[in-house]
């Protein structure tokens, strides 16, 4: 007796939905190209990344010092009144000096990484 079913075979496909999904999880896995504009995009990002990192650090430091000052002032009323003033003020500066440490850091990084990005965007725009 001969089996029809022999040479059948069940095929599925995925929808497109999850066709997409299927090549976004592959594509995690799969060795990264060196694209040219996926460079120029991290290296772009990377300055102003630098720049709002040491901004933060400031600011924060800024904070920390003034609610410091702020501490001394209020809490311990007698002798570290006029210190946590100081303080306090000093933090205040650290705030303030936070956009400006973002404008030299970012100027600084965009100096240093200007040869990579024009060379980089020479080569894209030909």
């Amino acid at each position: 007796m001969e089996n029809k079913n022999e040479n059948e075979t069940f095929e599925y496909t995925y929808s497109a939905k999850e066709q997409e999904e299927l090549k976004r999880i592959r594509a995690k896995y799969l060795p990264q190209e060196k694209d040219k504009m996926t460079q120029l995009r991290r290296l772009d990002a990377s300055v102003t990344q630098k720049a709002s990192t040491a901004a933060l650090i400031v600011g924060i430091l800024g904070a920390l010092t003034m609610g410091i000052g702020m501490c001394c002032a209020m809490v311990w009323m007698g002798v570290w009144f006029v210190p946590g003033i100081v303080i306090g003020l000093a933090g205040i500066a650290l705030i303030a000096a936070a956009y400006p440490v973002y404008q030299h850091v970012l100027r600084r990084e965009r100096k240093r990484i200007a040869p990579q990005i024009i060379r980089l965007t020479d080569e894209l725009m030909k």
